[in-house]
């Protein structure tokens, strides 16, 4: 998901379907921040599956900052609005693994 600068508006740019996070990493623009809605299958430690929605807000080093001050400031009401509440940022794409996403997800039980 980006922001449309002339629209003012958060529109959908690509979907995705049965991508792992190091595929998805991919298809990150590495200089533009986006805003990622990821259904992941997480296996927790005592063997329940959930399938929880992931924000992932993409803010890489050295965008530039206009674009930076347009993502921060629809990032809440984004959030808010698709109630949301896994929600995580990285900041170069490289962040983006399984690892790190287990990680992230094992804070909430």
């Amino acid at each position: 998901v980006k922001v449309d600068k002339d629209r003012q508006m958060v529109v959908l740019e690509e979907e995705f379907q049965n991508i792992s996070p190091e595929e998805l990493k991919t298809e990150l623009p590495e200089r533009q921040p986006r805003f990622v809605v990821y259904s992941y299958k997480y296996v927790h430690e005592d063997g329940r599956v959930s399938y929880p929605l992931c924000f992932i807000f993409s803010s890489p080093v050295g965008c530039k900052p206009e674009q930076q001050m347009m993502y921060a400031g629809s990032k809440n009401r984004l959030v808010q609005t698709a109630e949301l509440t896994k929600v995580f940022e990285i900041r170069t794409t490289d962040d983006l693994t399984e690892a790190w996403l287990q990680e992230k997800l094992s804070f909430f039980r």
